[in-house]
């Protein structure tokens, strides 16, 4: 096949990479945290991605090394783990750049020798059945790579690499637009989608047919370019050449030498005697009439010596001269002569292919350690021009003695080599006068004529700089005061003063403008609120199911009052207690009486049910047991059902034979004996005992029998030996295989008084001394283990305390907010002062009696504009504790920062919850130094003074009992899960689905446990436990501890009729001991059996696991592991698999009606429309009684055959039970409908209603408030019995289940979201054991989601320039400003990224102050530090920095006045086209999102939306340039200030491989220290990457300074508040915005949005909601800032505020 003929497949290939391209999704790969998923690395795409790096400069291979490994090392730190590839065909594709190649060898080499990543070269393409085998066994979950190559043939060969990779369900991630910062790692990713695993199946033999024609084009073009150089040489010729000059070097060298020099001897000699050939062979074929005038082009044999010579000197300087020295080097703008071209290229081949046969003997000490430096094509350039140019002008300098010895042995050496010719001696260098560079002017770099700015702050006299920087402010340089930066800044003028602008009038905030339920007389809006708070009530009911509280405050007695009734407790105790016990005697005598009743009234119809249907008998009996609160009672019933299971076991054991018993009567029986010998000891006679020794001996567990009654008697029917009744093992073994789950918890049985509705655990009980001790705590439990409960005690505490104390109550999720909040209101009831509430809401959507409640549940962000707001202040000081549920959220994504704030802000104790952080210590410890701050600081604040009334006297509603004060912060863990949770993985059999047990231990392996242990949180179940032994004992015959370990012989299990959970463990704890000590004590191979034993067979897939997903569900039904949640990660998927479900019990409806039903339907609904019309029907003239007695009768007849109808059309439509999981006993109608009506007006109201009848539901976070509750509730409720969700149910939604399915793998799926999801399997008090299923997601994968530890809390960067301003806002503005300066400078201080981290504490002040002067600078605080001109705009918009910043600046140069020109003078109307303008302005500023930059140049076709955002009107453009001019000069002055706080040593070290290139300067040399003479400054730029020519000055011109600056400097380029109109890639092509905001506006259409743009409908949904809330709040903003009411500005934003508003609401 021809390559021509390959060009529609590759066309088809392109179009459908180019489509995935455009639907990529923008995230983080490593998701939030520590460790990532294993993925692999394109070699080649690493290659190309660096040699593309802006200020990498051909030929400075120890730069390109530097990027490579910076990046490397950059994936590593942040806890990538990955395999780097580079496949052998990919080489065949640089023939057209063959100078790439050694670099390429080289770099190859160099990470297998020098580092510790993971290179695979064996592969000689993907399509080889070798790589096909390493992706089964590795199973990574994506493959980075680029989407472009170098050249087309290049890009098909990576466009293979994808295809093969999503066929193979591997996921793509794109190098292109990839960013990094100092936590993660973002880039483009598309997903192994169906689609594309079937166009690859369908087209394998093809595919793979025009790969090998590719590369077999590419082989012969490989060839054809050596022919040119070498001729006739084969490449054997040439591997038998270097074999004899290695040996010949070898025997020259023989203790060997380091490979830069052996590499250049090698490639000198090889290349010169190549040469040579190349020069022969031309003369023998060059006739004598030919032109000469080709060979004149060509440089002769002597002149290609003397380049030689020169490039050997230029090796011997890389060995003497240390990086800092070659840093300053002259940079040489000319290029090579084309004369000496074809030397080059031959000489580059050379290196090629010395590297590739090179063999490091061992016999040879051959140094590999300076791979990454074995040229430098600058230096060698700068000797060149010395020589050719300087030299000739004059110039002669030395070389230095041991230069010139060093450089004579290798040219020496050189000459050794070359045999067939005389090279000439090492000097002089140059014996001929021909030019190698061409002429350029200037030839050598001038130094920039930009100057940068003083280096300097400018000096700002504010208390919170002093008291934060102040260690510092000594070793930073300040400007002086005569700085033209000072001179410059006059104090700030109002803006366009004549129409009416006041910059300085304080804004409302974001809580006075969020939308409130609380005001307004409306009755509209009063019924909306009673309605609301109506379903709030059910809500709550549903969460909770238990009665209100009612709070009464507690009065504060005075002190005498304590004394005097402590006084006189003794002689009024004995009579209280008295009358208190008599009462309660009689309470529970008549309760007995009443229970007893109402078992004589039930006894019989249940004993006779267990007689008839033993298990739905046992089911009411133990219904029964659960509602009846007499303990006498229970044990009677309790005996009663134990005899019950006595006489059905000996019944099925008489009628079972010797088949197969079912165990689950026995199980039943064991049960009631572990209730009645646990609880009910106290009520044991004699004849009881016997009883239950009766039962033990039946199930053959006679060691049982005895230790409860000696005397018993073997019966006639157990004595005969046709009927056997033992369960056939030991009691141990059946309580831990078969009732694992109902084993008893090790629970206290001693009440506590402060807990009324349960008896609390040890745990539980410090947390309640926390709370009575006003402590701070960190808690650390499982789901569903009880954690929360401590946050409603805390309430509780607070408001008895008070009518006036704040609790707030922190969640990470609105969805969180509005359970917490229903729950609140459920719980508790009380009576306030008029105008106070007990609970209040605030998130960004609304608030509801925020200011004026007790119990405030809100959201971080919502939370820290209260702390930050100055007038918010007094409210503050209200707060008596604060609640962080899911506390981990602080090493989150999105806002991460907030939560920091927030626990170094507030003064009061706090509650820290989280189930999953594994450095618990490590984050007490850090809020224990916050704690310790406070409690210094709160010694000089003076405040906590309380209001006087009147008369002087304290207000009642502030009358407090008194409170003591802590600062302590307690750690408290609690790893015990109520429920077991067992785990299996689904598969597909012969069409159907199967499920396997995966054991935990499935997921070790016995390198895990010798290096790390078994996880503290891989627990077993009790049944998992004895399979782990079972197979101990089935590899090792001769374990010498099997009969310790052995059940029944286990020293906690020995004759124990009761086996408690806690038992278990200490179980389960000796057999992981044991496993560990084989590894340890020489027994690995029988320790890797047993896991291997444990380990589930190779999963059976479907090409399409979405298609089988119905038949999963259905088959869960069928094992009753309903309710179910099914998590996924994709939006889209959630719906699609919802829906699919639904349609398959359509389907299964359908095909059992008759083909005339829908027909049927149709004729009873039209039947009943008209029956219905007649009903309605009146006589409009008066009738006599006759007439009216007929009317009567037909209305009758009608009313009738209307009922007949009805019923007739619900039988018709009724869903059958088998077609539906909805659970319709679980909800009366008339609630069901309630919630029907409170969504039909939402967006996806009538789809989720069409789902619920099928008891189908899904969750995700585009979902609105009401959408999402009515899925809480109706699952919660029973009815809806499977829900698809995101991670939104992860967070702490208490919406637990039976069973939790894992169905996509996603790079999601992480430690965390596994943990938090699997949480909610196993309803307490409902279920004993929780069931997790993983569907679709590889072994490999589940195995490390297993063993993998919970993520490390590791902080982030903690500020950025609004934040700055907002704190200097609140310490100027608050009332009390002592307290406000200490919070400030909490937050400033305590930075967990800093936290013992002295180096970055430095790094963040040297920011801090260069976001003070930025403000200074830009006119938003004066030298004072006091705010002034828009800061109070600026700090309003602070959540999208750094558009709030170019916005003002816009505002301020009058640019919005200039635009906003109405259609007519004097209207109040603006053009649609001013609109859109507007609006374009602001697309480029918000809610940006960028577009690949491969979309530009394909040809997708776009119908609705113009996808690609224009650029900025050229006014506006220009602006924006101007701004980052001036912040870009700040920046890099800033940077050139705290490099003097870099580690110096690190970076002359390359950063992976720590290579070090330091050295003592050469002064011995005039050559060197002319060559190196580049005074240009360099002291924030990375030596490396100075090596490129680049200088302090190129920090003015690049667009991402990361690459370049000093890599120990904390602070990278996000730091700095640019926003760039135009964004590349790393390849340099332009990434434009997504214009969807603009093409929203003009086509109003969501699908428009999905089809063109490329966003899923909820996704937009959710970033068009977004952006009408920015341009809500600018508009009131400007409103509140002008008093002019006709101003141009302010109108033109209101008109598109509401208009976008309005079209929004349409959709």
């Amino acid at each position: 096949m021809e390559l021509e003929g390959c060009m529609n497949l590759l066309k088809k290939m392109s179009d459908l990479i180019l489509n995935e391209i455009a639907q990529a999704s923008y995230s983080s790969l490593f998701n939030d945290f520590v460790e990532s998923e294993l993925f692999l690395i394109d070699g080649d795409s690493l290659f190309i991605t660096c040699l593309n790096d802006e200020k990498l400069k051909p030929g400075q291979n120890l730069h390109f090394f530097y990027l490579v490994e910076r990046y490397l090392l950059d994936l590593t730190s942040k806890g990538g783990q990955f395999i780097v590839v580079f496949f052998k065909d990919f080489e065949h594709s640089y023939f057209e750049k063959p100078e790439l190649l050694p670099l390429r060898t080289a770099l190859i080499l160099h990470l297998q020798q020098n580092t510790d990543i993971n290179i695979q070269t064996g592969f000689s393409g993907c399509f080889s059945q070798e790589w096909n085998y390493f992706l089964e066994e590795n199973c990574p979950y994506f493959l980075l790579v680029s989407d472009e190559g170098m050249t087309d043939l290049q890009t098909y060969l990576l466009y293979f690499y994808i295809m093969h990779s999503w066929s193979m369900r591997i996921s793509i991630a794109l190098f292109s637009g990839q960013a990094l910062n100092i936590l993660r790692v973002h880039a483009y990713f598309m997903l192994s989608r169906h689609k594309n695993q079937i166009f690859f199946k369908k087209n394998k033999n093809k595919v793979e047919r025009v790969y090998q024609t590719l590369i077999e084009h590419l082989k012969t073009s490989n060839v054809a370019a050596l022919i040119p150089l070498f001729g006739e040489l084969k490449c054997n010729d040439l591997e038998k050449e270097i074999c004899w000059s290695i040996g010949q070097l070898q025997a020259f060298w023989p203790k060997g030498s380091d490979i830069r020099h052996i590499l250049c001897a090698l490639s000198c000699s090889l290349s010169l005697k190549m040469y040579h050939h190349f020069l022969e062979e031309r003369k023998k074929k060059a006739s004598p009439e030919a032109d000469t005038s080709e060979e004149k082009h060509l440089a002769s044999l002597e002149e290609v010596q003397d380049l030689c010579r020169m490039y050997c000197l230029s090796v011997v300087l890389l060995h003497h001269l240390p990086l800092s020295q070659r840093a300053c080097g002259r940079f040489i703008t000319s290029s090579w002569k084309n004369s000496i071209s074809t030397f080059l290229k031959m000489k580059k081949w050379c290196e090629v292919f010395v590297l590739r046969n090179f063999d490091n003997s061992e016999t040879w000490n051959v140094d590999l350690t300076h791979l990454c430096d074995i040229n430098d094509d600058q230096l060698w350039k700068n000797i060149a021009y010395y020589y050719e140019t300087e030299s000739i002008q004059g110039l002669h300098l030395d070389l230095g003695k041991a230069i010139e010895e060093d450089y004579k042995g290798l040219w020496i050496a050189v000459s050794h080599l070359v045999r067939e010719f005389h090279v000439g001696p090492p000097l002089p260098l140059r014996v001929t006068t021909q030019l190698f560079l061409q002429s350029r002017y200037p030839p050598i770099k001038e130094e920039s004529q930009e100057k940068m700015l003083n280096l300097g702050f400018i000096p700002v006299t504010s208390p919170i700089v002093r008291n934060f920087a102040g260690d510092i402010l000594d070793q930073v340089p300040f400007l002086n005061s005569d700085d033209p930066a000072v001179t410059s800044l006059v104090k700030y003028k109002e803006f366009h003063e004549l129409v009416h602008w006041h910059s300085h009038k304080p804004l409302s905030d974001h809580y006075e403008r969020t939308k409130s339920f609380t005001y307004g007389k409306c009755p509209y809006v009063l019924r909306k609120i009673q309605k609301l708070q109506a379903f709030q009530q059910h809500f709550g009911n549903a969460l909770e199911g238990t009665t209100s509280k009612t709070i009464v405050t507690q009065s504060v007695r005075p002190k005498k009052d304590f004394v005097a009734a402590k006084k006189n407790k003794k002689s009024h105790e004995s009579k209280a207690d008295i009358i208190i016990k008599e009462n309660h005697n009689r309470l529970l005598a008549k309760e007995e009486q009443k229970e007893s009743e109402r078992w004589n009234t039930l006894s019989s119809s249940i004993e006779g049910e267990m007689k008839e249907n033993f298990h739905s008998g046992i089911i009411k009996l133990e219904d029964f047991l659960k509602s009846c609160k007499s303990n006498s009672v229970k044990f009677s019933v309790e005996m009663i059902g134990l005899n019950a299971c006595l006489n059905a076991w000996r019944e099925h054991c008489q009628g079972e034979g010797k088949v197969t018993k079912d165990f689950s009567i026995a199980i039943h029986m064991m049960k009631r004996i572990h209730s009645i010998m646990e609880k009910y000891q106290e009520f044991l006679q004699k004849p009881d005992k016997k009883k239950i020794s009766k039962c033990l001996k039946y199930l053959g567990f006679d060691n049982l029998a005895k230790t409860v009654d000696l005397t018993q008697v073997m019966e006639d029917d157990q004595k005969s030996k046709k009927v056997c009744y033992t369960v056939g093992m030991g009691p141990a073994r059946f309580q831990l295989q078969h009732m694992g789950h109902y084993l008893f918890r090790d629970e206290r049985k001693d009440p506590d008084p402060r807990v009324q509705d349960f008896i609390p655990d040890t745990w539980q009980r410090e947390l309640l001394d926390v709370v009575d001790n006003n402590e701070s705590a960190v808690i650390v439990a499982p789901t569903s283990s009880g954690k929360t409960y401590a946050s409603y005690y805390c309430m509780e505490k607070v408001l008895r305390e008070s009518d006036d104390g704040v609790i707030v109550y922190v969640a990470p999720t609105k969805a969180l907010v509005n359970q917490v909040s229903t729950t609140v209101q459920s719980r508790f009831t009380k009576h306030l002062p008029e105008g106070q509430v007990l609970c209040g809401v605030f998130t960004r959507d609304y608030r509801h009696y925020a200011l004026n409640c007790q119990v405030l549940i809100t959201v971080p962000a919502c939370f820290e504009i209260l702390l930050l707001s100055p007038n918010r202040q007094k409210w503050a000081e209200k707060i008596r504790y604060v609640i962080f549920d899911e506390v981990h959220c602080l090493g989150g994504q999105i806002g991460a920062e907030i939560w920091e704030h927030l626990l170094v802000m507030i003064r009061c104790p706090f509650l820290a919850l989280s189930a999953t952080i594994s450095n618990p210590e490590h984050l007490t410890e850090w809020l224990q130094s916050v704690k310790r701050y406070w409690q210094e600081e709160e010694k000089s604040i003076e405040n906590f003074h309380p209001i006087l009334d009147a008369q002087g006297s304290v207000r009642a509603s502030q009358r407090r009992l008194p409170v003591k004060k802590s600062y302590r912060v307690r750690l408290v863990i609690y790893e015990e899960r109520y429920n077991d949770l067992e785990k299996y993985v689904c598969s597909l059999q012969d069409g159907d689905i199967a499920f396997d047990h995966y054991h935990p231990c499935a997921s070790m392996t016995t390198d895990h446990i010798e290096k790390y242990g078994f996880p503290s949180d891989l627990a077993f179940s009790p049944r998992e436990s004895i399979q782990l032994y079972d197979t101990m004992v089935q590899v090792w015959k001769a374990w010498p501890k099997a009969q310790e370990l052995c059940p029944e012989e286990f020293v906690y299990f020995k004759n124990k009729i009761i086996i408690t959970k806690m038992d278990a463990r200490k179980y389960e704890a000796a057999l992981k001991e044991e496993l560990s000590n084989w590894i340890k004590n020489g027994n690995e191979n029988e320790a890797k059996e047993v896991l291997k034993i444990l380990r589930p067979a190779y999963l059976s897939q479907s090409d399409d696991m979405d298609r089988t997903f119905p038949l999963l569900v259905e088959k869960l039904r069928k094992m009753d592991k309903l309710p179910a949640l099914f998590f996924m990660f994709n939006i889209s998927f959630v719906e699609q698999r919802a829906h699919r479900v639904c349609n398959a019990l359509e389907e299964k409806q359908e095909s059992r009606q008759s083909s005339n039903t829908d027909k049927e339907v149709h004729a009873l609904t039209h039947k009943l429309k008209k029956v219905k019309k007649a009903m309605e029907k009146t006589p409009t003239v008066p009738e006599n009684a006759l007439k009216r007695s007929s009317r009567m009768d037909q209305s009758i007849v009608r009313e009738a055959e209307h009922m007949s109808l009805l019923k007739m059309l619900e039988k018709k439509t009724e869903i059958p039970p088998d077609c539906t999981y909805a659970n319709p006993k679980m909800i009366d109608p008339e609630t069901l409908q309630m919630l029907f009506d409170r969504i039909k007006s939402t967006r996806k109201g009538e789809e989720l209603k069409e789902l619920a009848r099928r008891g189908i539901g899904y969750h995700h976070g585009s979902l609105d408030a009401r959408a999402r509750q009515f899925i809480e509730v109706l699952f919660r409720k029973g009815f809806l019995r499977v829900v698809t969700a995101t991670s939104t149910l992860a967070l702490g939604i208490n919406m637990p289940c039976k069973s939790v399915v894992f169905t996509q793998n996603s790079i999601y799926l992480d430690a965390l979201n596994y943990r938090q999801m699997s949480g909610r399997a196993g309803r307490r008090g409902q279920d004993f054991l929780g069931n997790v299923f993983f569907y679709d997601v590889p072994l490999p994968k589940i195995e490390k989601l297993i063993k993998s530890n919970v993520p490390e809390l590791k902080g982030q960067f903690p500020f950025g320039i609004s934040l700055v301003l907002r704190l200097m806002l609140l310490a100027s503005r608050a009332d009390n400003i002592q307290d406000a300066e200490a919070k400030v400078l909490s937050v400033l201080s305590h930075s967990l990224l800093s936290f013992k981290k002295p180096h970055i504490k430095a790094m963040l002040k040297q920011y801090f102050l260069f976001s003070m002067q930025f403000l200074v600078k830009e006119g938003y605080l004066d030298c004072e530090g006091n705010p002034i001109g828009f800061a109070g705009l600026v700090s309003h918009l602070f959540y999208q920095e750094p558009s709030n910043l170019l916005f003002v600046s816009f505002l301020r140069k009058g640019l919005f006045h200039n635009l906003c020109q109405p259609t007519k003078k004097d209207s109040k109307h603006f053009s649609e086209d001013v609109m859109e303008k507007l609006m374009l302005v602001l697309a480029n500023l918000f809610g940006r999102i960028h577009v690949p930059a491969k979309l530009v140049s394909g040809n997708l076709k776009f119908y609705q939306s113009k996808v690609f955002l224009e650029d900025l009107p050229t006014d506006f453009d220009a602006a924006l340039l101007e701004y980052n001019t001036e912040v870009i000069r700040g920046f890099s002055s800033f940077l050139l200030i705290v490099s003097r706080f870099a580690d110096m040593e690190q970076e002359h070290q390359l950063p992976l491989s720590k290579i070090e290139f330091t050295g003592k300067t050469c002064d011995s040399s005039k050559l060197v220290s002319h060559l190196m003479s580049c005074k240009e400054g360099r002291s924030a730029v990375s030596p490396f990457v100075c090596l490129s020519g680049v200088t302090d000055q190129d920090l003015l011109r690049v667009q991402n300074v990361d690459s370049i600056i000093l890599r120990t400097i904390v602070v990278d380029s996000s730091q700095a508040p640019l926003l760039y109109s135009k964004k590349f890639d790393c390849l340099g092509r332009r990434m434009p915005l997504n214009a969807y905001a603009l093409d929203f506006y003009k086509h109003g259409s969501l699908k428009g949005l999905e089809q063109d743009n490329r966003i899923t409908e909820g996704e937009a949904y959710h970033l068009l909601k977004d952006f009408s809330l920015i341009l809500q709040s600018i508009s009131v903003s400007l409103r509140e800032l002008c008093e002019d009411e006709a101003d141009n500005v302010v109108l033109a934003f209101e008109q598109l505020s509401n208009s976008f508003r309005e079209k929004l609401e349409k959709v």
